[in-house]
């Protein structure tokens, strides 16, 4: 048995998700790329390679793993770019958007040569969550007056649009991407505009999603405007994909039943915290109910609450599923906690340890 605390991914579920993607590339013409700020677990590649076109990035970093790792196209965006990171980024990017205008005038002479594409804000989004609203009061991430965005019309030749947020509901999707229509329809009609990407969290993935309605309306979006649409799954990727495998140390009674694991919810799944949102298990069922708690310092490093058919012990195994969004990607040191390893169950059922954290990773991340 692997030693706990690891993320398994099963490549079979990845397989389904992966299948839908294809589906939906198939039938609408748009094309898919991974977000890599959601996920950048590069032993995978391989088989998600075989049904997206490429990859999308938010840092210098993220694209040259893009670039490394995943064949296809490598979009590049940033919310800025720093002067000593433009020209590596071109030289591994096939795409460049830019956040702003004034990014996108800096860097005019450097990306002259390259294809260019500015980031528009429609002002609504799908978020529940002020922290991840892009269309929130202030926002710095695109632009919004269309008669601004005009004048650099020749400069670019496409437009990201990211306002979906974990959006499952079509009616929703379609109701927003009309409202982008409303608002920036003459820019999107301009000779000069050839592509369109509409970002990710479009839960197009999800059980009982109407992939042809969706599809439909991103095939009908794409020839109004004469324009290739992008898709830039993240969560839609890999949701339901992959566990956090973890281990009892310890159990106690303080009003509630308490069992204190060798894994951390700040360490291993951030995002959770973050949103104060609750860790899923399964199974989750029984009259056994208890908090699951992480062993870091930190209060409120829990889990969620959860039930058990049996009373739970010192070295029973339990399983928090759909660990892979946003999860990895944000793992840590904090406290010391060590780190997952990462599992993957191969498409023929074999379980293949691919990586392995140890104390010189530890040392190396500080100084």
């Amino acid at each position: 048995m692997i030693k706990t605390p690891y993320y398994l991914i099963d490549k079979a579920a990845l397989l389904r998700n992966m299948e839908k993607i294809a589906y939906v590339r198939e039938h609408s013409g748009a094309k898919a790329l991974l977000a890599l700020k959601c996920f950048a677990t590069w032993s995978v590649f391989d088989l998600m390679s075989q049904y997206m076109d490429g990859t999308t990035s938010s840092s210098l970093n993220e694209v040259k793993l893009g670039k490394l790792k995943f064949p296809g196209e490598t979009h590049a965006y940033s919310v800025a770019y720093s002067d000593d990171e433009i020209a590596e980024v071109l030289a591994h990017s096939d795409k460049i958007i830019f956040n702003s205008i004034g990014q996108l005038t800096r860097f005019a002479d450097e990306s002259a040569n390259h294809v260019r594409g500015l980031r528009l804000n429609p002002g609504v989004s799908s978020s529940a969550f002020l922290i991840a609203d892009p269309s929130r009061p202030y926002s710095r991430l695109g632009e919004w007056n269309a008669d601004e965005i005009s004048p650099v019309l020749e400069q670019i030749s496409g437009f990201m649009i990211h306002n979906n947020c974990e959006n499952n509901d079509f009616s929703l999707f379609d109701h927003m991407l009309s409202d982008i229509e409303a608002k920036f329809g003459d820019l999107l009609k301009h000779p000069n505009i050839t592509w369109v990407s509409l970002g990710g969290g479009i839960h197009f993935t999800g059980e009982g999603y109407p992939l042809d309605h969706f599809c439909a309306r991103l095939k009908a979006f794409s020839e109004c405007y004469g324009v290739q649409v992008y898709l830039e799954p993240g969560e839609a990727s890999i949701t339901q994909t992959t566990s956090l495998e973890v281990t009892v140390l310890d159990t106690l009674y303080n009003g509630k039943q308490l069992a204190i694991v060798d894994s951390s919810i700040e360490a291993h799944m951030l995002d959770l915290l973050i949103y104060r949102e609750t860790a899923k298990m399964a199974p989750n069922n029984g009259t056994h109910e208890y908090m699951i708690c992480g062993k870091s310092c930190l209060a409120g490093d829990i889990f969620g609450e959860f039930n058990f058919e049996q009373p739970l012990k010192v070295g029973d195994r339990l399983s928090f599923i759909d660990a892979a969004g946003y999860t990895m990607v944000k793992k840590n040191w904090f406290n010391g906690v060590n780190m997952p390893a990462i599992a993957i169950r191969q498409l023929d059922g074999q379980v293949e340890l691919v990586k392995e954290f140890g104390f010189n990773d530890f040392v190396n991340s500080l100084s």
